[in-house]
């Protein structure tokens, strides 16, 4: 069991009765020790005695395929793993893999000391004293495990009804799909997502706007202008720098909007629109301005395809490019050339899952973003934002509406979602619930038990009031990969999970080609969480539902849309097939009837037509146009606390070796940045007397954390930035609960804050 919390974790030797720190070097050294896998199967505690046939045979090095969870948490890069016996020894990057850019890197590599960390969960533990204390546990089998677990969920299904039990996912997402199903097939509309807090608010905005869940794409071959909108993917994802800088050298002129000068800026010579948090709105209005004064709007898209542009042409008027560089901090003359720069396209967007959205009027900041593709006629155009043809399979986000039976089950359901009250845009467009009122969901009683796989407690601000949720419920069982005590303490069984080496589910899809993972034995008493949740499905009495506990089965279901069936994939060469097209992609889908259900043409939205004056906002009584308003902690918002806390505060940014709170339990990762750093211009330090690695306080008005002060001018003056998820010094606990009313998100960008040396 981890004895420590995060930023503490040591990497403890199995059976050696001490603890220690293992770098990369000492690891590596210890599996090359005689040339053989003997000592690493020492050290990771799966052997204790071996026969000479054993070892001879663990001599001999295997080769299988899998794809990396490290970054996205869906099936990404490709990787060779190469094995002795069981024991994985070395990985290297998949070559055939069509993920664009596959490369292994920091993180995949780290997967090698996470699969043999001593502290993994290996049994499944039941809890033997209350909850809420540190967690004593005792280990069942997993036959009690599944009995349990089905016996509490069906009991309160009995007493309260099964839309009382909560089917959430956080990481990894590969799990999403065959919840879902278990979810629906159970009776309850209430299976949500760490997307509460992610990806879904840009799914959602785009909903709105033009029927279509997934806006933005890299640039293509006739791409002009790239615009970056909150994206750095040199550390979020920097294995697509490849492409990005190949389009570069062929012609392609970047603009990097963001508050902060991101490697992006600098890599990719882009023209940087520097904006003051949360004021991505205001800059796009202001872009707009200029694009409709100046009549650079494409007049024959906006006649036939946009609703609501009369509207949106008076509203722009009030963001003139002096007013707009005066909320955003952006100069007049980069907003005209950015604007005109826009309309001269083909131009397309690269949007990331949350620095537009995480704020109180993020929703509506992403929808005028994303206006400007309407109103330049930029979409799905080629070399603007272009919709890709469908996919021979949806990704595990977002799973087979089909299989996840989000087509016959959900629609009776709908009316039982516990978030219907709080959220309705969300609830009408987003089939998963809204999990950021999880508290008073629990409170009005309407959730009662909750089933977690890789569930985080303090992923949400206010963290200790979702700690209260979990403890209040009747039962929740956890599935993991360790035990978390911010979490775990609070729940009733925790179930040890398979890593992405260990499991067979899901397949992957990249363009045309479906790939199969050849899983090694898990250790201990792991299982993969298809398995699991097939399992429970069964106990709950969803036999035909999950193939009487067939996981083969259950993925052929999955998988029934390609044509594949986990048997051929075994047998391909690579364990990967490719799947025909029926024709060459086309541009213009809306003019071919290829975006509607009912193959009219026009888009899938009450009008028919792109929605800069949203109908179903309207309906719901908020704001149909993409109106912009100040965070409602700002300069300009609040300027009473503004004096005394003066910073605007961003967390949640990307670092390279972290993703969230991944990778905390493992040194090769966690000793890159082994403790909490606030990043500070130097201008700001300089005024609170400040220097490099100084022990700092960051406070605001709900509390205080002590960090490290880094000195950046990739922070500009007047903000900080400091990234999330060290449970000791915890910026969610600074977080106010003020969630934007379309999406529910909360505001981790825009937040006030102060940092003032701390006395030695």
């Amino acid at each position: 069991m981890v004895s420590g919390e995060p930023d503490q974790v040591m990497f403890s030797t199995t059976g050696k009765g001490k603890t220690m720190r293992q770098t990369r070097r000492e690891f590596l050294k210890t599996v090359a020790v005689a040339g053989s896998s003997a000592a690493l199967l020492e050290c990771t505690g799966l052997l204790r005695k071996a026969s000479a046939e054993d070892l001879a045979e663990s001599m001999a090095e295997v080769k299988g395929y899998t794809y990396c969870d490290g970054c996205n948490h869906v099936p990404m890069c490709g990787m060779v793993y190469f094995r002795r016996g069981e024991v994985i020894t070395r990985l290297e990057t998949r070559q055939d893999h069509n993920y664009p850019n596959s490369t292994i890197c920091s993180k995949g590599y780290a997967q090698l000391q996470e699969q043999y960390h001593p502290d993994r969960l290996r049994y499944p533990l039941k809890r033997t004293n209350p909850k809420g204390r540190p967690a004593k546990w005792k280990r069942i089998s997993w036959d009690e495990a599944i009995r349990t677990t089905a016996k509490h969920l069906n009991g309160v299904k009995a007493k309260y009804g099964a839309d009382k039990v909560c089917f959430f996912t956080g990481d990894p997402k590969e799990m999403r799909p065959v919840l879902q199903r278990l979810a629906y097939s159970f009776g309850s509309p209430n299976f949500g997502s760490e997307s509460s807090t992610c990806f879904r608010s840009v799914s959602l905005g785009s909903l709105l706007l033009s029927g279509l869940p997934r806006p933005g794409a890299g640039p293509g071959k006739e791409t002009r202008n790239c615009f970056v909108w909150g994206v750095n993917q040199s550390y979020s994802m920097a294995t697509a720098m490849k492409s990005l800088l190949r389009a570069k050298e062929a012609g392609v002129r970047y603009f990097v909007v963001d508050p902060r000068k991101t490697p992006m800026v600098r890599t990719l010579d882009g023209f940087h629109l520097p904006l003051r948090p949360g004021t991505d709105g205001a800059l796009a209005l202001g872009i707009m301005n200029v694009v409709i004064n100046e009549d650079l709007y494409d007049k024959e898209f906006v006649g036939k395809w946009v609703h609501g542009f009369e509207e949106l042409k008076v509203y722009v008027q009030e963001f003139p490019p002096e007013k707009t560089a005066r909320i955003t901090g952006v100069p007049a003359d980069r907003i005209r050339e950015a604007a005109r720069a826009f309309a001269d396209g083909p131009t397309t967007v690269m949007l990331s899952a949350s620095p537009v959205v995480h704020h109180t009027n993020g929703n509506q900041n992403l929808r005028a973003v994303l206006t400007l593709f309407a109103i330049t006629g930029n979409f799905d155009r080629p070399g603007g934002m272009v919709v890709p043809p469908p996919a021979v399979l949806p990704s595990t986000t977002d799973g087979h509406p089909v299989f996840c039976r989000r087509t016959d089950l959900l629609p009776k359901l709908q009316p039982l979602r516990a978030d219907r009250d709080y959220f309705p845009v969300w609830a009408e467009l987003v089939s998963e619930i809204q999990m950021n009122r999880l508290p008073e969901y629990v409170d009005r009683g309407r959730i009662k038990a909750m089933l977690l796989f890789g569930g985080n407690a303090k992923m949400w601000p206010q963290p200790h009031l979702y700690q209260k949720a979990l403890l209040g419920m009747d039962f929740s069982a956890a599935v993991d990969y360790f035990y978390r005590p911010w979490t775990h303490d609070y729940v009733d069984l925790l179930l040890p999970a398979a890593t992405c080496f260990e499991r067979l589910a899901p397949a992957a899809v990249f363009g045309r080609s479906v790939y199969q993972r050849q899983p090694v034995k898990p250790l201990g008493e792991a299982r993969e969480d298809w398995q699991i949740i097939t399992d429970i499905g069964t106990a709950l009495g969803l036999k035909k539902e999950f193939f009487n506990g067939s996981l083969e089965a259950v993925i052929n279901e999955d998988l029934k849309p390609t044509g594949l069936t986990v048997e051929q994939l075994r047998k391909a060469e690579g364990s990967m097939a490719t799947v025909p097209a029926s024709g060459a992609p086309k541009p213009r889908k809306y003019e071919l009837g290829m975006l509607r259900p009912d193959k009219l043409p026009g888009f899938d939205t009450p009008t028919g037509k792109i929605e800069v004056y949203s109908t179903i906002l309207e309906k719901h009584g908020v704001d149909p146009l993409p109106t912009y308003k100040e965070p409602s902690e700002s300069l300009l918002s609040n300027p009473e606390m503004a004096k005394k806390y003066p910073l605007v505060f961003m967390t949640g940014a990307r670092i390279p070796f972290y993703t969230h709170t991944k990778w905390r339990d493992v040194p090769w990762v966690s000793e890159f940045q082994p403790e909490p750093v606030v990043n500070l211009n130097p201008q700001d330090a300089k005024a609170r007397g400040i220097r490099e690695g100084d022990t700092v306080i960051l406070e605001n008005s709900r509390g205080h954390i002590t960090v490290k002060a880094h000195l950046t001018e990739m922070v500009g003056a007047g903000m900080v930035d400091i990234y999330h998820g060290w449970v000791k010094q915890d910026v969610n606990t600074m977080l106010a609960r003020d969630f934007d009313p379309i999406s529910g998100f909360p505001p981790y960008k825009s937040a006030l804050c102060d940092v003032k040396k701390a006395s030695v």
